[in-house]
């Protein structure tokens, strides 16, 4: 159960606006320190204004989707606000397009050893 007495603004905010990751809960009831600290430093680049609010938008549907989170309420999220902020179908789709480039890694590393282990399956084959 969350302690009361810990002030966590940053994940109140985050309830409040609908923002909060319901993966969250857990670590909120558990460590209601730590995930206040993980969630002030993921906002601070976006609270701090160097980058424009579209730009801010294509970075969050990036992270969402990257096959590393694959968090479809963020995606759909963030990509409605970037469509509110007068992003393009293309601009979008590019910013996806982008981000399906992590999941080659999976290929890059794996069809290396599948090639190594077929020749090794295929000579103890031809041995037998």
């Amino acid at each position: 159960m969350t302690d009361t007495t810990i002030a966590t603004p940053v994940t109140d905010r985050l309830r409040a606006t609908g923002n909060f990751n319901p993966a969250w809960k857990e670590m909120a009831e558990l460590d209601p320190v730590w995930l206040e600290k993980f969630l002030d430093m993921g906002i601070k680049p976006m609270a701090s204004g160097v980058l424009d609010p579209k730009t801010l938008e294509f970075l969050a549907i990036a992270v969402d989707a990257s096959c590393t989170h694959l968090y479809a309420p963020g995606v759909r999220r963030h990509i409605r606000r970037a469509l509110e902020l007068g992003a393009t179908r293309e601009e979008i789709l590019a910013v996806l397009q982008c981000v399906a480039v992590l999941g080659i890694h999976s290929c890059a590393l794996g069809v290396p050893i599948l090639v190594e282990e077929l020749a090794a399956h295929e000579a103890k084959k031809a041995s037998a």
